[in-house]
C-alpha cells in the first residue's frame, strides 16, 4: 500500500492534533502536526534530509507567526503587525523549495480573494475547516492526482479575482517597464524595505540623487507612497534586492 505523508500546520493546537488523529486512522495516511510556520519548515527540511518527504501540506489560512526569508503573499500594506504573515505565505515559500509538495489551505470561511491568492501561491486546494473528514480525504487524494479543489460556491468569485489579478499584473508590468535600469534597482531596494539612506549607501549615490530616483519611480508608476509602489512592484513580479550578496556597480551610466 502506498502511504500518503501529510503535515498539518495550525497554531490552534487542539484543532491540529484532532485533525491529525482523525487522518491517522486511515490505513494509507501517515500524518504529523506542526504548530507554527517555522516548525513546519523544520519538519519539512528534516523529512527531506531523511529521504521521507511529505506529500501533502494542510495549512491554516490564518496561521500566525514570522517566517524568516519568506515574502508575504499579500500586498505589503496588509501584512500584520510585527511582520506576521498568513498560511498562504508559507505555501509560497514551501512550494518554491519543494515543488513536488501539494498544499491545501484550510479556512474558517470562504473568501474568493484569499482563495485566489492561495492558488497563485501554488496551493492545490481551499477547504473549509468544518468540512467532513471524507471530503478532506477526497481533496488530499485528488491533489496528488494534480486536481485543484475549491468549494463550488467560490468558483465564480475566484475566477473573477484571478482575471482581475492578471489584468492588474499586465498593467503593473507595463508601468515597471517604463523605469530606467537605475530606477528599477531603486524600486527593488524599496521592495526590500530599505530607506533612502540605506539605498544611497548600497548604490553609492547621494541621498539627494536617491530622493530624485524615488520621486521619479512614484511618478512613473502613478502612485503617491512607497507602500503603493511596493505593492505594484510585487504585482509585476519585481522582487527585492539580495541583501546578503548583491554586488552593485559603481557610478557609470546607471547613476
Amino acid at each position: 500500500m502506498v502511504r500518503i505523508r501529510v503535515l498539518v500546520v495550525d497554531d490552534h493546537r487542539i484543532f491540529a492534533e484532532s485533525l491529525a488523529a482523525a487522518l491517522a486512522a486511515e490505513p494509507d495516511v501517515d500524518v504529523s502536526a506542526a504548530g507554527s510556520g517555522p516548525a513546519a519548515l523544520r519538519s519539512l527540511e528534516r523529512a527531506a534530509a531523511e529521504g521521507r518527504r511529505y506529500d501533502v501540506l494542510l495549512v491554516d489560512a490564518d496561521l500566525g507567526g514570522t517566517l524568516p526569508g519568506i515574502r508575504p503573499a499579500m500586498p505589503v500594506q496588509e501584512v500584520g503587525e510585527n511582520g506576521l504573515v498568513d498560511g498562504i505565505s508559507l505555501v509560497t515559500g514551501v512550494r518554491s523549495a519543494q515543488p513536488h509538495l501539494r498544499a491545501v489551505v484550510l479556512a474558517e470561511k470562504d473568501d474568493p480573494r484569499r482563495a485566489a491568492l492561495a492558488l497563485q501561491a501554488g496551493a492545490s486546494g481551499w477547504v473549509a475547516k468544518d468540512c467532513s473528514l471524507s471530503r478532506l480525504l477526497t481533496v488530499i487524494r485528488g491533489v496528488l492526482r494534480e486536481e485543484t479543489h475549491l468549494p463550488p460556491a467560490l468558483l465564480t468569485g475566484v475566477l473573477r479575482e484571478l482575471t482581475a489579478a492578471r489584468k492588474h499584473r499586465t498593467e503593473s508590468e507595463r508601468l515597471v517597464e517604463s523605469l530606467t535600469p537605475r530606477e528599477r534597482e531603486v524600486l527593488r531596494c524599496m521592495v526590500a524595505g530599505l530607506g533612502r539612506k540605506a539605498v544611497a549607501e548600497r548604490l553609492f549615490l547621494s541621498p539627494h540623487t536617491v530622493r530624485t530616483h524615488m520621486q521619479n519611480v512614484l511618478g512613473k508608476l502613478g502612485v503617491h507612497s512607497t507602500l503603493a509602489a511596493v505593492a505594484l512592484a510585487r504585482r509585476a513580479g519585481v522582487g527585492p534586492v539580495d541583501l546578503a550578496g548583491d554586488v552593485v556597480e559603481r557610478g557609470g551610466q546607471l547613476a
